[in-house]
């Protein structure tokens, strides 16, 4: 495996992490942790993670430990984009927020990859976060095993497969919402993906990965949201999904 053309070990420095649970130290200052940065890392830019905390109205006198959900997210993201990285990974950063600190944060987010272009690697389940920010989706899968084999111990190996992985607006390209009558469902069905399809006894509704022209006369088609893609694609009784 290499990241940013390197093997994992050499590249570390050039990327930034933050994780779900900002394993800051709460009983540091917000300054002491900008000073603690500094030591750690020797790109550090100390006057761009002072001037984004200020920006939320964070003062260093105040301790992690003290500070809001949404504050000790947007610290945690000063802090890792403090080494400048070429690369940040995010693993669930925004789950446990309230909207509004969602909304910030990801603000924050995009404000800086507009301003310094770095890569951005978004792990979410929040799937209206995942549309309104990136640019590529890939959505993993792993088998759900049933009754005692669902047991793993801590730590065991979950073997992921890349279900869908694609631009986001070639993929909203290629699928449609469709619905009318079941009747005609067997001829759209065998020229068309199928990925989700439910049915009554005269209707039939369809998520589709159109191959070609739908007819309009018959069906009822509209766009897809990115959202109700992913969960279309989630929706096997089989598989257990995570959003990227």
């Amino acid at each position: 495996m290499r990241v940013l053309g390197r093997a994992p070990s050499g590249a570390v420095a050039d990327v930034g992490f933050v994780a779900q649970d900002k394993p800051l130290y709460r009983n540091l200052t917000v300054g002491e942790t900008v000073r603690m940065g500094a030591w750690l890392n020797p790109g550090w830019d100390r006057q761009a993670v002072v001037d984004r905390i200020e920006r939320i109205g964070i003062t260093p006198e105040q301790k992690v430990g003290g500070l809001s959900g949404g504050q000790r997210s947007q610290v945690a993201l000063a802090v890792a984009l403090g080494k400048r990285p070429r690369l940040l990974l995010l693993d669930e950063p925004v789950a446990d927020l309230d909207p509004i600190a969602r909304r910030d944060f990801l603000r924050t987010l995009m404000a800086e990859v507009a301003e310094s272009g770095v890569t951005v690697v978004l792990s979410s389940h929040l799937l209206a976060d995942v549309e309104k920010t990136c640019e590529f989706l890939v959505l993993l899968t792993t088998p759900v095993r049933r009754g005692a084999e669902d047991r793993r111990a801590p730590g065991a190996d979950v073997h992921s497969h890349v279900q869908l992985a694609d631009h986001t607006e070639t993929l909203l390209a290629q699928h449609r919402l469709v619905t009318g009558p079941r009747a005609a469902a067997p001829a759209l069905t065998a020229a068309h993906s199928v990925v989700q399809a439910d049915y009554t006894d005269r209707q039939a509704s369809l998520v589709l990965r159109a191959r070609g022209p739908i007819d309009e006369r018959v069906w009822t088609v509209r766009p897809i949201s990115l959202e109700a893609l992913a969960l279309a694609y989630m929706s096997a009784p089989e598989q257990q999904e995570t959003a990227a």
